[in-house]
């Protein structure tokens, strides 16, 4: 990956919908070589996803989620990353194992998350964050 790329990749991660013409323009290339860019990030997987910020009035929270020692936490995301509300759930280092970021439609949806979370046999503690603003980079 060389500095062209990553310039192409600043623009997506802003906007995913800005057309190859315009990231062109904006990075000094073409149309072409910006769409043959994209096409192999995508299939080297460095480009995952291409997906939709909301603002949907909801409440946007991170649920931190401690687990049993020896549990797979791959495992428990894989089922966590289905639940209806959950946006992302991460794998991270520190005192807490996973932690999901949801966006329910109201703080009683939260709880019932947080409640959930909490009856899997794997974990052990929980902690939750309301987002109150959020700045895409």
């Amino acid at each position: 990956m060389d500095e062209l790329d990553r310039e192409i990749l600043s623009i997506l991660r802003r906007d995913a919908r800005t057309p190859y013409t315009e990231i062109a323009d904006r990075v000094g290339t073409s149309e072409g070589t910006v769409r043959n860019r994209v096409e192999r990030l995508v299939e080297e997987g460095i480009i995952e996803r291409f997906t939709v910020s909301t603002s949907t009035g909801n409440v946007k929270s991170m649920i931190e989620l401690s687990v049993d020692v020896n549990v797979d936490t791959a495992a428990v995301a894989d089922r966590i990353i289905e639940w209806k509300e959950v946006d992302f759930v991460w794998q991270v280092s520190g005192d807490e194992d996973i932690v999901l970021v949801v966006d329910a439609a109201d703080t009683e949806r939260v709880n019932e998350l947080i409640t959930r979370a909490r009856e899997l046999d794997e974990v052990v503690n929980t902690k939750t964050r309301l987002i109150l603003d959020e700045r895409l980079g």
